[in-house]
This record gives C-alpha cells, sequence and structure tokens, in this order.
C-alpha cells in the first residue's frame, strides 16, 4: 500500500506524509505538518500549525487538530502540537498548540479520544488516556498513563489526573485526582480506588494491598494530607507505586479531591 491523497483533499507544499498514509476528501493538511507512516485521516479533518503526528493514527471525520490556542495572551508564537502513535481520535475532536514560543501540546500513544473532546493548549496527555465524548480540558491540564474520564467532564487549567484513576461522566474536576482513585459527582468526591482499572493492568496482589493502605491512611483515616504522607512513609513499605502517589501529592498546586 502507498501513500493516498483524495482528489478533493488539499496537502500545502512542505507538508510530510510517511509511507501507507491516506488523506481523504475536503481534509486540508498544512504546510508544517508532519504524518507518521500509516495513519488513516478521514474526510473534513483539518490540520495544520507545527503539527507531528506519530505512526498508525486514526482520525475521523471532522477533528481539527493544530490550530491556535483560544488563549487572549496567544499572539502568534511558534508553538507545537506533537501526538504519538496508534491514536484513535474521533468525529470533531479538536487539539490546540500551546501560547508561548517553542512550547508544544502533547498528547501521548495507545490514546481514544472520542467525539468532540477538547484537549488544549498546553496539556500534557499521557500514554493509554481515554477521553470519552465531549471531555474539555482546559489550558495546562496533565494527565497520566491510562487515566480514564467519562462523558462531557470538565477540568479546569492547571489541574492534574492521576495515573490509573478514573473520573465518572459530568464530574467538574476543579482539583488534582490523585492516582489510582475513581471520582464522581460535581463537585467530585473521591468513591474508592480503581480496583477492577488496576487488576486489569497486572497489578499484583502485593502493590494493590499497599496502593489500599495508603488510600486508608489518605482518606479514612481523619488524618490530614500531611499527616497522611509522613504515615504512609513510615507504616508502608517504599514501592514504585507508593513513590508515584506521594510525588503527586507533593507536587499539587490546587490542591486534591477529596
Amino acid at each position: 500500500m502507498s501513500t493516498e491523497v483524495h482528489g478533493a483533499a488539499i496537502v500545502h507544499d512542505g507538508a510530510e506524509l510517511g509511507k501507507d498514509v491516506t488523506i481523504g476528501p475536503y481534509s486540508v493538511i498544512g504546510p508544517d505538518v508532519k504524518i507518521g507512516e500509516g495513519t488513516s485521516v478521514a474526510s473534513n479533518v483539518l490540520i495544520d500549525g507545527h503539527t507531528t503526528i506519530g505512526a498508525g493514527n486514526t482520525i475521523f471525520h471532522g477533528a481539527v487538530l493544530g490550530t491556535p490556542p483560544q488563549d487572549l495572551k496567544y499572539r502568534g508564537a511558534r508553538s507545537s502540537v506533537r501526538i504519538g502513535d496508534n491514536n484513535m481520535i474521533r468525529e470533531y475532536a479538536t487539539v490546540n498548540t500551546a501560547t508561548n514560543e517553542g512550547d508544544a501540546t502533547i498528547v501521548g500513544s495507545g490514546c481514544l479520544m472520542m467525539a468532540y473532546s477538547h484537549v488544549a493548549h498546553d496539556c500534557i496527555i499521557g500514554d493509554n488516556v481515554i477521553l470519552a465524548n465531549a471531555v474539555n480540558l482546559a489550558g495546562h491540564v496533565t494527565i497520566y498513563d491510562h487515566a480514564i474520564l467519562g462523558g462531557m467532564v470538565p477540568v479546569h487549567q492547571f489541574v492534574r489526573i492521576g495515573v490509573h484513576s478514573f473520573v465518572g461522566g459530568g464530574s467538574r474536576v476543579a482539583k488534582d485526582v490523585l492516582p489510582y482513585v475513581k471520582v464522581a459527582g460535581s463537585p467530585p468526591k473521591v468513591s474508592g480506588l480503581n480496583t477492577v482499572g488496576l487488576k486489569r493492568r497486572g497489578f499484583e496482589d502485593s502493590q494493590l494491598d499497599r496502593i489500599k493502605a495508603a488510600y486508608r491512611l489518605i482518606y479514612r483515616s481523619g488524618l490530614n494530607v500531611t499527616q497522611a504522607i509522613e504515615r504512609i512513609e513510615i507504616e508502608i513499605e517504599s514501592s514504585e507505586e507508593i513513590e508515584i502517589l506521594l510525588d503527586f501529592i507533593r507536587g499539587s498546586q490546587r490542591g486534591i479531591t477529596l
């Protein structure tokens, strides 16, 4: 199979298309766009700006990637969008460039962005993240690997969503969501650990036991967060998953969802 560009598509001079890329009718590919091999771009898609897209992506009808940020501070800086490999970007999803010179909005690999989801300027999305229909991320949101956001979730600027977490549909997220937990509601409340997701991803019983013990100290002990951290450091065996949790809490600027 070779690269195929529909006769009704517009691919500007300067755009770089890898082998086996397909571009559907009425799609427009800007002059500073790079698309990796095996990526499929459906009809009426706009990919513009300094946008780099990896291999094996599937981009559905009407998606818009690499357009300027919806940020009044933006003054035409040369910023970019970087999208990894093997993502599925569904109908009318949008990804904006970063605001400042040299900065990037980043989407990792293996992600699913469902219809009408929006990734604003300067967001960083990890690998294997799912954004369900009409998820709307404000600027500078960070979502870590394997997080899942349910439909119509709005996320406040500068919020972080931790690794392996789950956010229920319709939740208005204004504070950080810890790794491994489930939250739901508006305002959202923590409703337990994402145990099903952790088991599906191969977490062993010993890892789950440590995470559960840390969870109980943070959410069920009556301690404040600082006290809970101190107890976790003393009482729970150090491990990668516990260090991820503690580092996340220490790095929180907006506070954590309780």
